[in-house]
């Protein structure tokens, strides 16, 4: 089983590096690592370029960036990284392992990277409620067959929500496989924007979004500029 690591990256300079050099075992093991750029201005690209298999452009976007890097990988197995998240130790081993006939898709547990106390806290609720909901987040690191992928068509072209939108797909074809290894992520955007206040924001956009919402319109909300926006 091989895996395809697509990581969606936009002027991710100051940690591109190290994010990428960490993959190295992976690749050493036969992974493939493909770097989707959504138009960085800074030298994301030019550092990238020796850490990766592939390197490529495409509109920005992550559900499009993501969809551009499945589009070019060869390997049986897809995992969607974020730029600010590691895997675990053997995340090869972790991922062949809990795939089978009856999980074509899963994700890991979380723990969250930063100095606020209530970071563990907001990690714990995510892992519970993703086992609960069969919903994954794009910091869990999803991960699916490319058979499955293709199945649903890959992500849906929205400027955000698209990892719950790829989660209510797949979950039609399997539940998915959770891995209680943790991948890290970083807590930035929660300490940037403040913790509590983006957990409230964040349940208030995903109801939104379950109730008929336009992704568009809830991005800006977010506050994310959409391309046609």
């Amino acid at each position: 089983m091989r895996l395809s690591i697509v990581v969606p990256v936009l002027d991710e300079a100051e940690g591109i590096a190290a994010h990428l050099s960490a993959l190295a075992p992976l690749r050493a093991n036969g992974a493939e690592v493909i770097v989707v750029d959504g138009g960085s201005t800074d030298a994301t690209c030019e550092l990238a370029e020796p850490l990766a298999d592939r390197v490529v452009v495409a509109p920005r976007g992550r559900a499009t960036q993501m969809n551009a890097g499945a589009a070019l990988a060869s390997g049986d197995v897809l995992v969607f990284l974020h730029a600010d998240t590691r895997l675990p130790a053997q995340a090869d081993r972790l991922i062949a392992a809990a795939l089978t006939a009856a999980r074509r898709w899963g994700r890991f547990d979380v723990a969250i990277e930063g100095r606020h106390p209530l970071l563990p806290l907001v990690a714990g609720l995510m892992n519970l409620r993703s086992r609960a909901t069969g919903i994954a987040t794009g910091d869990q690191a999803i991960f699916v067959t490319r058979e499955a992928f293709r199945e649903v068509r890959g992500y849906p072209d929205i400027p955000l929500m698209e990892d719950i939108a790829l989660s209510c797909a797949l979950k039609r074809r399997s539940r998915p496989a959770c891995i209680a290894q943790r991948v890290t992520t970083s807590g930035r955007r929660w300490e940037r924007r403040g913790v509590v206040r983006t957990i409230a924001t964040m349940w208030r956009l995903r109801l939104a979004f379950f109730l008929g919402a336009s992704p568009r319109r809830l991005a800006l909300d977010y506050g994310y500029r959409p391309r046609d926006a």
